[in-house]
Parts: structure tokens; C-alpha cells; sequence
């Protein structure tokens, strides 16, 4: 271990050919979307109907491109490891979507979302991109609506709108605190329409274990049948993944416990790029962790922070102290301290950041975590109690506390919530370009699972939008222009080569996963690969820790392969077989999201890196360097892999240091 502790970022990875996204057009970029619409090939209905996608994943990106592809008359395979579309993890998105419509007359519109989000991601996002989902929220509104999607409205019978973090505008549609589930029982809807009209074919409980490329396309997937262990291939003219993120590599998250990043990983692995892996999101809102036996952290919607106040005590011994004996003068509200302008709603990287402070500073709320204090800030709704009364909080609220109180036995009106950071969110994904493609032709990546829209950090609320917007808008106006050539490009039988080699390799690995009979659960290599990823690339990375935790998850990932045990045979119901297979993969991402980290040595966004931050502690970025995205291309299992940077312009925002005070 101490020789791969030597090693410094150049000595893990090799620089490549720079990329570049050249499906973008030129020109006003209020003008470009429209452009590229009009410049695409078209597909008329009649040949439609012999055309043929593969969707993986049924969430708001997957099941909203599945439901539109196939209202619009081509064959559409659908595929999702849950017991139905309606279990996948959108429905767990809670505060809200936004988009540009400016019904409060607070000064919001297209270019402010588009400004907002650029900079909420410290500049490390694609322009074009940006104002391309700035343009069409307005669009997924009137869409959910027409579906009967049951947002939230004002007195009047108007849509109603709140605040989120990043913004000083009020442009989040939400339905309480189910935004999610509603969107998701929208987009459900709409899927299930296709289904009974035969457009749509849908398979559930089906886990998509590889790619299939052949002629250096896209061809079709293998999947596990997760109830028979079956290993099927299913061939299309075109692959369309919206397999959400990877935050479950540090195992605690607020993931859905089934979230992975094997169909991504799969894709990398055949040759798509993955980009900006060290980009993950950690989460100001969420109950704290509360024993080590715990498998999952639960979130709390950042639509708490419009009303709620955080502080934590000005003085370190009163943290054991019941709250409500602290006097005001005693309590420090060290968002609103801060940063003035924004307060309590500042975006998501710097609110998790500066409760971590807190929390080193010892003024930290809760019970003691050993080795680490106490790990807790206070959320407090005592003043918007008494300014709005109770009856109005718990119409805006009331789901939210009762999951709060009903999780930690505290009453959350009488009460502060206790909250802590937890990872929720990765913005890095596939790398794709303006029309969603991959570097893999005729496979395309939608929602949380490419990388494009969100630079360093996601503002709160915009993670629906995406999805929404690829699923709805985006996907269907570009992918035409791929499969306007599907005939020329010729379909493969089940039995080509291509096919039977993907097929062999599934089962060559599932046989390998249970064939090792070793003395160790898959859930322990799991929480200790997450306990590596949480400490030195999780809130905060060092050059030392990062080279530290490559070295460790190497050794663990080599003894997985020795000592792993995995119970039950291949083919039946099996999940140990299936943890497993994801946390195999995960130790390969994880080893990529530390050498990208590495590499990377500045400050931005949820990217905290020690060495590069201001005199005041925030992060400080370094335009005349990383400037890019970074694109990683594999080239083996602990090689090193190739990076290919493609530099990030602005033309229509200035690049500056960000300031929310």
C-alpha cells in the first residue's frame, strides 16, 4: 500500500485527445435549441413504427422518454429492476421543480434560471445545455398540469411557488412535500397509456448487466430477470439509459438502497466516457446518522429551509442543552451571519460545508458520534410557527414532520429538527453531447445519468426539471436525428456474434461472483468501500487522503475478489447475487471518483478540496486550469485510465468567484 501512497495524479492516468461537443450550434444562444430542432433529421410515422428503442430505467427521465417515443409510433422496450415504474426513485424527491415562469413578478425568467444554474454550479457546466433546460421548464409545467399533476396553488386558484437554495427568486412548483411522487405518477401515467396501446413493452424486474456494441453502436443490452435469474439479450436500433446516479458508492446516502451505477459502468466499460466523477452532491437536510448499523439516511426536503432557521449554540458547552432553554442571544444563525443575501437558502454545497464547520468547531448538536463529536445542526420552525401559526406550516409541511418525528420520536413543532449533510445527488454521468449522445453512437443518457446539466453542483429542485425536460422535450427532438439513419445502420439478430459475447460475459461474471465462497458479506465490503469514499472523497479532499483511499480500495476490491461469499444459485431470486455485481462495479467507480478528485486540484461546487479554498474558507476555483470537463475513458480494471478534457467557454456568463452575501 505504502508504494500506490507514492504514486501523485499524473502517475494514475494518461492525457488523451481532447473532446468536444459539436452538436450544439452556434450562435445566440436563445436561438440554438430552436436551431437545432429545425436542423435535425426527421422520421416520418409510417417509418416509425419499424423502428425500435431499448429505455433503461423508468424514473422521470426514463419513463417520460418512454411514454413520448412511444405516443410517437416507435417500438419501444422498456426496463426497470423494480416491481413496477412507480417504485423507481423520482417518487423520493420531495420540495419541488423549477421552472421559468415568473408568476410571482419577482423578477425571474429564462436567462435568470439559466444565470442561476451556471452559477450555482461554479461555472463548470456546458452553456448551451443550461439554456437549452432553462427554456424548456416553462413547457414541463404546463405538460404535469395537462397530466392532472396536483401541484400546490395560492388562494386565487394560481399555481403556488416557494424558494429554493442558489435563488432569490420564488420559481419551485412543488405538491407539498411529494413533488416526486406526483411528477412520477404522472409520467407513470402517461407510460402506462403506451403500454396498453402496444408502443410500449414493459419489463419489469429486469437489471440490465451489459451493453451490447457492435460496429461501434449501440446495439441492444443483457439483462438478469431478478425473479428467474434468466439471462436475456434484446436487440433495438437505439439504447436510451436514465438509470439515475451513483451516490449509493458511499453506501450511506439518501439513495434508494437499489440505486447503482451498473448500467453506466457497463456503457463505460464498452467505450463510453464517463465525465466528472468526483462532482457528488452532499445534502444539507438530512436526519443524522443515528447507530452503525444503519443502512441508508433519510432526507429532508430543502423546502424546509424557506421557513425553517438554522443556528447551532454560540458556545460549545451549551450543545447538550435542551434547545428551547438556549435564549436567542445565546443561539448563532450562521447562514443568515454569513451570507446576508441569500441566508438560510444558499445552495446546497456551501450550507453542507458550513455545518461541517460548525460541527468542527464543537458546536456541533446531538449525540456524540465517536471519534467525530457531535454531528448535528438545528433546524428550527419556532418563528414561522408563530408568524404563520402551526395550521399553516403543517399545510405546507406536515408530511415532512410527521416522517421527521415519526423517524426520530421527536416532535418537530415543539422541537428544532436535527439535520446534518449526507450525499444525495452526482452530477458527474456519461458524457454526452448536446442531443444526449454518448461517445458510443446510438446510445443516449438521460436525467441523472449524464453529466451535462449541473456543473459541480445541482441547484435544489433543478434535478426533476432534467429529468423532465430530457424525458419530455429534449431526447425525443434529438434522437431522431439518429435513427433517421437506423435502416442504413442495419439491425442484429440475437444470435450475432456481438450478442452471444455480451451474453458470455454476463454469465461468465455471475459465475465468478458465486464461485468464490469467501468468509465475507457483500454488505461489509459495501460499507467499508463507503466509509473510504465518505472520508477522504466525501465533504472535503486532501492530495494525501485521495492518494491514500485509491490504495485502500484497490486492496479491498482485490480482496472482494478473493474473500467475497455470495449465497444462493444464478438462476433464481438471488440479492445477494445482485449486491454484489453493483458492488463490484462500485469499486471500480469509486477508484475513478478519487483520481479524478485528484486530479482536479481546485475548489468548486461539491468539490472541496482543502488546499484550494479562500481566506474565509470557501472554495476557490482555478479558471486558467480546470476549466473543462473531465471526460475519463477506461481502459482496464487498475490501469490507468485516459483523460480527455473538453474546455468549458462562456460567452453569455462571466466567470467569476461565486459570492452569496
Amino acid at each position: 500500500m505504502s508504494q500506490t501512497f507514492s504514486l501523485d495524479a499524473d502517475s494514475l492516468y494518461t492525457e488523451g485527445e481532447p473532446i468536444k461537443d459539436t452538436k450544439a450550434p452556434e450562435g445566440p444562444i436563445a436561438d440554438r435549441w430552436d436551431k437545432r430542432r429545425f436542423n435535425a433529421k426527421l422520421v416520418n410515422p409510417a417509418n416509425r413504427r419499424k423502428i425500435s428503442v431499448i429505455v433503461v430505467g423508468t424514473g422521470l427521465a426514463g419513463g417520460a422518454a418512454a411514454a413520448t417515443l412511444g405516443e410517437a409510433g416507435y417500438q419501444v422496450s422498456a426496463f426497470c429492476y423494480q416491481d413496477s415504474p412507480r417504485r423507481a426513485h423520482s417518487i423520493a424527491a420531495q420540495g419541488g421543480i423549477n421552472a421559468a415562469k415568473n408568476y410571482r413578478n419577482d423578477g425571474d425568467s429564462i436567462y435568470r434560471l439559466f444565470y442561476d444554474t451556471v452559477k450555482g454550479g461554479d461555472y463548470r457546466s456546458r452553456e448551451s445545455n443550461v439554456y437549452r433546460l432553462a427554456q424548456v421548464s416553462a413547457n414541463i409545467i404546463d405538460q404535469c398540469v395537462a397530466q392532472g399533476v396536483p401541484f400546490a396553488r395560492e388562494y386565487g386558484g394560481l399555481l403556488d411557488n416557494r424558494s429554493f437554495g442558489g435563488v432569490q427568486v420564488s420559481r419551485t412548483f412543488y405538491a407539498r412535500g411529494q413533488t416526486g411522487q406526483q411528477l412520477l405518477i404522472g409520467a407513470y401515467q402517461a407510460l402506462e397509456r403506451q403500454i396498453a396501446a402496444k408502443t410500449v413493452t414493459m419489463h419489469t424486474r429486469h437489471e440490465m448487466l451489459e451493453l451490447i456494441v457492435e460496429g461501434g453502436r449501440a446495439r441492444g443490452i443483457v439483462t438478469r430477470d431478478m425473479v428467474s435469474g434468466k439471462i436475456e439479450a434484446h436487440t433495438a436500433d437505439a439504447v436510451v439509459l436514465a438509470t439515475g446516479g451513483y451516490g449509493n458508492v458511499f453506501f450511506l446516502s439518501t439513495n434508494a438502497m437499489g440505486c447503482n451505477v451498473t448500467a453506466a459502468w457497463r456503457a463505460h466499460r464498452k467505450g463510453a466516457l464517463f465525465a466528472n466523477p468526483c462532482y457528488t452532491q452532499i445534502h444539507p437536510t438530512c436526519i443524522p446518522q443515528s447507530g452503525d448499523t444503519q443502512s441508508k439516511l433519510t432526507l429532508m426536503s430543502e423546502s424546509l429551509r424557506n421557513d425553517g432557521r438554522i443556528w447551532v449554540p454560540k458556545k460549545g458547552e451549551d450543545c447538550e442543552k435542551d434547545p428551547r432553554d438556549i435564549p436567542e442571544e445565546e443561539r448563532d444563525y450562521y447562514l443568515e451571519r454569513i451570507y446576508p443575501a441569500f441566508g438560510n437558502l444558499v445552495p446546497r454545497d456551501i450550507a453542507s460545508r458550513q455545518a461541517k464547520n460548525m460541527c468542527d468547531e464543537g458546536r456541533g448538536v446531538g449525540p456524540e458520534v465517536p471519534g467525530q463529536g457531535r454531528r448535528g445542526v438545528y433546524l428550527d420552525f419556532a418563528d414561522a410557527i408563530k408568524r404563520l401559526g402551526r395550521d399553516a406550516v403543517e399545510a405546507k409541511y406536515g408530511n415532512l414532520f410527521d416522517m421527521y418525528q415519526q423517524i426520530t420520536g421527536d416532535n418537530p413543532y415543539e422541537v428544532p429538527m436535527r439535520i446534518y449533510p449526507a450525499v444525495h445527488y452526482t452530477m458527474g454521468g456519461l458524457w454526452v453531447d448536446y442531443d444526449l449522445q454518448s461517445t458510443i453512437p446510438g446510445l443516449f443518457v438521460t436525467g441523472e445519468a449524464n453529466f451535462s446539466d449541473h456543473g459541480a453542483n445541482r441547484l435544489g429542485a433543478s434535478a426533476l426539471m432534467q429529468g423532465l425536460a430530457d424525458g419530455y422535450f429534449v431526447l425525443p427532438n434529438t434522437i431522431n436525428d439518429y435513427l433517421a439513419d437506423a435502416t442504413a445502420h442495419g439491425r442484429i439478430d440475437l444470435d450475432h456474434p456481438a450478442v452471444t459475447e455480451a451474453v458470455d460475459a454476463v454469465r461468465t461474471r455471475t459465475e465468478k461472483l458465486l464461485s468464490v465462497q469467501g468468509d465475507r458479506s457483500v454488505d461489509s465490503y459495501h460499507k467499508e468501500l463507503g466509509g473510504i469514499m465518505w472520508e477522504y472523497c466525501g465533504m472535503e479532499r486532501t492530495e494525501e487522503g485521495l492518494r491514500k483511499a485509491i490504495g485502500m480500495i484497490r486492496e479491498l476490491r482485490e480482496e472482494f475478489w478473493k474473500n467475497v461469499r455470495v449465497t444462493g444459485e444464478a438462476e433464481e431470486l438471488n440479492q445477494e447475487l445482485e449486491k454484489a455485481g453493483r458492488v463490484a462495479d462500485f469499486f471500480e467507480l469509486g477508484e475513478l471518483m478519487c483520481i479524478d478528485a485528484l486530479v482536479r486540484r481546485e475548489s468548486c461546487g461539491g468539490h472541496f478540496r482543502a488546499e484550494s479554498q479562500t481566506e474565509e474558507g470557501e472554495a476557490l476555483r482555478h479558471d486558467d486550469e480546470f476549466a473543462f470537463v473531465s471526460a475519463w475513458e477506461f481502459t482496464g480494471v487498475g490501469e490507468a485510465p485516459v483523460l480527455h478534457k473538453e474546455p468549458l467557454e462562456y460567452e453569455f456568463v462571466e466567470m467569476k468567484q461565486r459570492s452569496y452575501k
